[in-house]
């Protein structure tokens, strides 16, 4: 069965830091894109960054750069999300979404149920 899990999330003070795993099981997540995605109360979701298997290149959207990054350990099947200097607007839903290709333009087709990640001003 394929599954992604996120965990990690949590309530944070402005300011502080956290990391996310997402650890996929079914498939190998070496040969695909993967990203990390947001949803807050309220809004549409929206990409936070993508790791292209291939190259390794990183796209990030603008605003989370120099606080978000993100990494991946394929021998253990998983990939992360360090967030650092978090403010009370990242307060989202955080998700994990496997590439349909190795490339971060092709859209994505397994995804995670979510960790909550709460930063508290």
């Amino acid at each position: 069965q394929v599954q992604l899990v996120e965990s990690g999330g949590g309530l944070v003070q402005s300011g502080g830091s956290l990391t996310l795993s997402c650890t996929a099981s079914g498939f190998g997540l070496g040969s695909y894109a993967i990203g990390w995605f947001r949803q807050a109360p309220g809004k549409e979701r929206e990409g936070v960054l993508c790791i292209d298997s291939s190259s390794g290149t990183m796209y990030y959207i603008d605003p989370l750069k120099g606080r978000f990054t993100g990494s991946r350990d394929n021998a253990k099947n998983m990939v992360y999300l360090r967030m650092l200097n978090l403010k009370p607007e990242d307060t989202a839903v955080y998700y994990c979404a496997a590439g349909l290709r190795s490339s971060c333009h092709y859209g994505y087709q397994y995804w995670g149920q979510g960790t909550q990640v709460t930063v508290s001003s």
